[in-house]
C-alpha cells in the first residue's frame, strides 16, 4: 500500500529508468548477436580461402597432367591428372559449403525490431 502515496513524477522517473533499462539490455543482445554473425563470417571466409586455393592447385595438377601427356605419354599422367581431379572436388566442397554459411549470416540481428517495438511503447506512453 505503500505505493499509493508515489507521486506522478516518481511513478513516470520509474518509466523511464526501466525503459532505459530495457533499450540497454537489447544493446548488449544486439551486440551478442553481431559478435556471433561475425564469427560465422569470419569461418565462411576461411573455407572460401582454402577453396579458392585449392583450386589453384587443382588446376596446377591438371596443366601437370597435359604437360605429362603431351610430353611422354606414360602412366605417371593418369597419376597427375586423378590427384588433380581430387583436390578439384574437395576445393569445390569446400568453395559450396563456405557460399552456404554466406548465405546463412544475418546483416541485421534480431533484436532491432524489438528495440524498435520498445521506443513506440515508450513514446506512446509519454503522450
Amino acid at each position: 500500500m505503500a505505493n499509493v502515496d508515489r507521486s506522478i513524477s516518481t511513478v513516470l522517473h520509474d518509466i523511464v529508468g526501466n525503459v532505459q533499462d530495457i533499450i540497454r539490455s537489447e544493446v548488449r543482445l544486439a551486440k551478442t548477436e553481431v559478435t556471433e554473425e561475425l564469427e560465422k563470417l569470419g569461418l565462411a571466409s576461411i573455407l572460401l580461402g582454402v577453396g579458392a586455393l585449392l583450386l589453384v592447385f587443382s588446376a596446377l595438377f591438371v596443366l601437370l597432367a597435359i604437360v605429362y601427356a603431351l610430353s611422354v605419354f606414360l602412366p605417371a599422367w593418369e597419376a597427375a591428372l586423378i590427384v588433380g581431379a581430387g583436390v578439384g572436388v574437395i576445393a569445390a566442397l569446400c568453395w559450396g559449403l563456405g557460399l552456404k554459411r554466406f548465405k546463412a549470416v544475418r546483416a541485421a540481428p534480431k533484436t532491432t525490431a524489438s528495440v524498435k517495438e520498445n521506443v513506440e511503447w515508450a513514446k506512446q506512453l509519454t503522450r
